[in-house]
């Protein structure tokens, strides 16, 4: 597959296309050690920011089809913790498809930066879902639930503590349980960004004023939670794919159902998916943006095509993730 001609010279990260679970092209660009010089390869654990909701979305599911939770649950029954001006009326389905209306600790729609949050609030502090609850839940509610579509992290950190409260783990440990090793993701996990393990890239942030690179362990959470975080490789990812695709990890009408349209309408959104619509269908994918970190993986049902891009110092994946799928376009 011809695609080398799309890529910029300065990309950095990994790309991944396969067509019926055949590579077609896999590739590894910059390095995972910038002042070291160590290259990034198809082993390389990278952060994936809000990509991480796609499996807290299928925890949810799972629990949902093994009768432990229902979409209509409300949180006020599930979480034993004060949700003060939250409306303890929300429910899971309202979580997982950004419609419950409530506060947000990090509105996309009206703050640019994530590296804002951490001014005042430490981001060392964050390694579980309940350190987050601080910057969110004395706020009041953004707008009356379901009233419309509005991406929400705060909804997902709140799906991972019900997701621990039923469970009795810790979120990533039940995520592991049930998704990461039975589809061979053994390279896949929610790492704290003190004590990485063997092969995971750093992320890098440009800093205009000192014109130079620092990484971004001062800009992001220093350990992935419900809205996002967690590291994996390209591999890993095709592996989910996989796993979703062949129904390993949810029934056959569940895993439709995931990927059905339930809110939004430029942007729409399944559980944990992003959708476009295509056709008489949809482009699945999910993605993910943090400092020094962009992420986006799709699935083109017609094609049976999945196309992955990773970059550890955030570059445009998005533009690159358009030019390789109108090029695949064109090979028809």
């Amino acid at each position: 597959m011809k695609i080398d001609h799309l890529i910029n010279t300065e990309f950095r990260g990994c790309i991944s296309v396969t067509q019926e679970n055949e590579p077609c092209f896999l590739k590894a660009y910059g390095y995972a050690d910038l002042p070291n010089k160590v290259p990034n390869d198809i082993e390389t654990k990278f952060a994936t920011a809000s990509a991480g909701k796609v499996f807290v979305a299928v925890g949810i599911l799972h629990l949902i089809e093994t009768g432990k939770l229902n979409f209509n649950d409300r949180i006020g029954d599930i979480l034993d913790f004060d949700l003060r001006a939250i409306d303890s009326g929300i429910t899971i389905e309202e979580l997982l498809t950004h419609t419950s209306g409530m506060p947000d600790y990090f509105d996309e729609s009206i703050m640019n930066e994530y590296e804002e949050l951490w001014i005042d609030f430490p981001n060392y502090k964050i390694r579980s879902n309940q350190d987050l609850l601080p910057l969110f839940i004395n706020k009041p509610m953004m707008y009356e639930r379901k009233r419309k579509f509005q991406y929400n992290n705060a909804g997902y950190v709140l799906l991972a503590l019900i997701m621990e409260k039923i469970t009795g783990q810790a979120f990533d440990h039940y995520l592991k349980e049930k998704i990461f090793l039975p589809c061979n993701m053994r390279n896949t996990g929610y790492y704290e960004l003190d004590c990485l393990p063997e092969k995971c890239a750093y992320h890098y942030i440009y800093d205009a004023s000192r014109n130079r690179y620092r990484t971004n362990i001062f800009s992001v959470d220093a350990k992935g939670t419900g809205a996002g975080g967690a590291f994996t490789t390209i591999k890993d990812i095709q592996l989910f794919w996989q796993g979703l695709l062949s129904h390993q990890l949810l029934s056959y009408q569940m895993t439709k159902n995931m990927m059905t349209n339930h809110s939004g309408e430029a942007d729409c959104y399944g559980y944990g998916l992003w959708l476009k619509k295509q056709g008489n269908d949809y482009l699945s994918y999910f993605q993910g943006s943090d400092p020094g970190v962009s992420f986006i993986s799709s699935y083109n049902k017609e094609k049976k095509t999945v196309i992955t891009l990773i970059s550890n110092y955030g570059d445009d994946v998005w533009k690159l993730h358009k030019a390789i799928a109108s090029a695949l376009n064109q090979n028809d």
